[in-house]
């Protein structure tokens, strides 16, 4: 029978009598499975005999065929090469009014709005439901990373790098002065986002600054879909910078260490300096007669001076 072909009835949709389309919408990772929802309203038992199901797609402007269930045949099929095997029709489900597509190991170009088309063949091949399901994809990224300038004593501009790789929708990028919280000005930085042989986006941020004393940045990636700010971890502090907010605490300990030890040099120095000159004089100074301080007692001393 003609109907057979899936080809056939998308030439006929514009002449068939159209129905109320019921919308949705749904979110599924990257690499997951997603069940998209088309079911009749009614409680109904149906004859697979009697349907004609199909879920459709546009590409460039026209339907294509997903997978679908024509009348009289025993299993499903697919029209699509990139749904082989990853789109499902359950007819068990079909025959109690279920005619949600199962789509399995999800990817970015699965992205779209996903039509549920079903006719009776007793109806005179009338559209029964029609649904349009729209699919957002998303993928986590991955923790944004931060190369800081290695000199930049020799070079008045800092540069700082921000990767970050694998994730979808397409992210939102800013950088924050992590002092005070507050979005650096747009002008300083300089984006490059590209999509990988996954299809998936990696972003390399570019941010410049004038050289300052205190410098402490953090990048950040916004992903919208799944309302997810992701901050890189803090970095060490860069070389040639007074310590600040970017800095540690130890290097403010580490000075004060170095100033008592110096102070405790100093006095040792001091000490060892005064005993060498109490030496020299004791040895240069004549001694005195210790018969000059007896001679209170001469009865004494007499004796103790011969």
């Amino acid at each position: 029978m003609w109907l057979r072909c899936p080809g056939v009835l998308l030439l006929l949709l514009g002449t068939l009598q159209a129905t109320d389309t019921q919308e949705q919408e749904v979110k599924a990772l990257v690499g997951s499975s997603v069940e998209l929802r088309c079911v009749f309203p009614e409680r109904h038992t149906f004859d697979l005999d009697d349907l004609y199901v199909y879920w459709q797609i546009s590409v460039v402007g026209q339907p294509k065929t997903v997978t679908y269930y024509l009348s009289g045949n025993s299993s499903t099929g697919q029209e699509d090469d990139r749904y082989r095997d990853r789109a499902r029709l359950s007819p068990e489900s079909m025959q109690r009014g279920d005619f949600s597509l199962h789509l399995y190991n999800i990817t970015p170009y699965d992205e779209q709005k996903f039509n549920c088309l079903v006719f009776r063949k007793s109806l005179e091949l009338k559209k029964i439901l029609d649904v349009e399901v729209t699919l957002h994809v998303a993928a986590n990224y991955s923790m944004p990373v931060v190369s800081a300038p290695s000199d930049p004593s020799k070079d008045r501009e800092l540069t700082f790098t921000c990767t970050s790789v694998n994730g979808y929708p397409r992210p939102n990028v800013y950088w924050i002065n992590k002092t005070d919280n507050s979005v650096l000005d747009g002008g300083l930085q300089n984006h490059t986002v590209s999509v990988n042989a996954q299809g998936l986006y990696d972003v390399v941020s570019v941010l410049r600054v004038p050289w300052a004393p205190s410098i402490n940045v953090g990048c950040c990636i916004e992903n919208v879909l799944l309302h997810q700010n992701l901050t890189n971890r803090p970095a060490e502090p860069i070389p040639g910078t007074e310590p600040g907010n970017t800095g540690s605490h130890r290097d403010v300990h580490r000075r004060d260490h170095g100033a008592v030890l110096s102070a405790v040099a100093v006095l040792l120095v001091l000490v060892l300096v005064l005993g060498a000159v109490g030496c020299v004089c004791r040895s240069r100074c004549p001694r005195a007669d210790p018969c000059r301080w007896r001679a209170a007692r001469p009865e004494q001393a007499l004796f103790d001076c011969v």
